[in-house]
């Protein structure tokens, strides 16, 4: 994402400019996320691609920015620790939660939109229409940045066999 799209967007910072300064938000830049991004650019990228979707549908642009950015605020690899209470993506909401209250003061929705942004792999849907737009955002983010490492992985393997094939004398 080009970072200095959301920077400079002064409504948007208004909104989360003060948590992009708390070393709790920062601190999310130490974790891989999708092979691609960090965990920070990951949030940053939910949060801002869903604000600008709720601005235009005129919706809370605002509480959308902000639970859209702590939705994933938590500080474990989800690849390697697992859980007794159940899976990364039951447990992770309500850590994030818990995280994010820490924080800052939270409205309802902010809360509902952090607890259910892993809907679709977790049984109760947003309560809200902005809960929405960030689960579907987060999922779409998700499958971007994974789909690169897929790609990559595809296209090197494609290139050693045609570089191997070269070496043996095959066309």
């Amino acid at each position: 994402m080009n970072k200095n799209k959301w920077c400079n967007d002064r409504e948007y910072m208004s909104y989360v400019g003060e948590l992009l300064e708390r070393p709790e938000v920062l601190a999310l830049d130490n974790f891989t996320q999708h092979h691609f991004s960090t965990r920070l650019e990951h949030s940053i990228a939910v949060s801002y691609e869903s604000y600008k979707i709720a601005k235009k549908l005129h919706l809370n642009a605002k509480a959308t920015a902000r639970a859209g950015l702590l939705h994933d605020l938590f500080y474990y690899d989800w690849r390697v620790t697992k859980f007794d209470l159940g899976t990364h993506a039951w447990v992770h909401p309500r850590i994030a939660l818990r995280n994010a209250e820490k924080l800052t003061p939270l409205s309802p929705l902010e809360k509902d939109i952090i607890m259910k942004h892993m809907w679709g792999a977790t049984a109760c849907p947003p309560k809200y229409p902005e809960g929405y737009i960030v689960t579907l955002v987060d999922k779409y983010s998700a499958t971007e940045e994974y789909g690169k490492h897929l790609c990559l992985k595809f296209f090197g393997k494609a290139k050693q066999r045609l570089e191997r094939k070269k070496a043996d004398g095959i066309r």
